[in-house]
């Protein structure tokens, strides 16, 4: 199969920043409703993937609803703060050489996830990639499901063989969604059980897209 386009995941695909974020939510956690339990990185790595408010329904038992978004926006606003201070190399292994490689062939790049919004920006600035991305989207900024965001880049960039790289069987409900092949990163959070194609380093991408 030839494709014209990659959308990429975030976490567990482009990086891994879960013992930082678990920090930094842990005191937005003290800081606002400390009877609500610490979160740990391989808690997170069960969430990330899912809508932030799933996430705080998941993670923040106990809340009312309204207390449970004002503890996210705080998480959220922590995490950023933590992540820009970050000077740890969390990104995987080969992926930001793939990436301009990728670029460098004519091959164009956007990024999917239903993150927080805000925080694709920083996943682009860490990285140094904003020459690379041609556009992105993400829960945060609409409201909108992964399956959704997927469709729109792809009707807003005039995609027509677009494929999706992700690392949980939720990005590939989603790919299904939104009609576009998945990608199993493998190295990642999760499992998938059906994907087009399955890499164990990203920088095996290119022999998937058949640079």
């Amino acid at each position: 199969m030839k494709f014209d386009s990659v959308i990429l995941d975030v976490d567990g695909t482009i990086w891994d920043t879960t013992d930082i974020v678990a920090q930094a939510w842990n005191c937005a956690i003290d800081k606002m409703f400390p009877v609500v339990s610490h979160v740990t990185g391989n808690i997170l790595k069960g969430q990330f993937g899912k809508t932030m408010k799933t996430i705080a329904d998941n993670l923040f038992v106990g809340l009312e609803q309204e207390e449970k978004a004002r503890l996210m926006e705080e998480c959220c606003r922590q995490e950023q703060l933590a992540l820009k201070a970050n000077t740890k190399n969390i990104t995987y292994d080969g992926v930001v050489e793939t990436i301009r490689e990728l670029h460098s062939k004519g091959v164009p790049l956007f990024i999917v996830s239903n993150c927080q919004k805000g925080y694709i920006e920083v996943v682009i600035a860490k990285n140094q990639i904003a020459g690379y991305i041609t556009d992105f989207e993400c829960y945060g900024n609409n409201g909108f499901d992964k399956a959704q965001n997927i469709k729109l880049i792809c009707e807003r960039n005039d995609l027509h063989s677009p494929v999706y790289v992700g690392d949980t069987q939720g990005d590939a409900d989603a790919c299904s969604g939104a009609g576009v092949p998945f990608i199993w990163a493998a190295y990642g959070f999760g499992k998938a059980e059906s994907y087009y194609q399955k890499i164990e380093k990203f920088e095996e991408l290119k022999n998937v897209i058949h640079l």
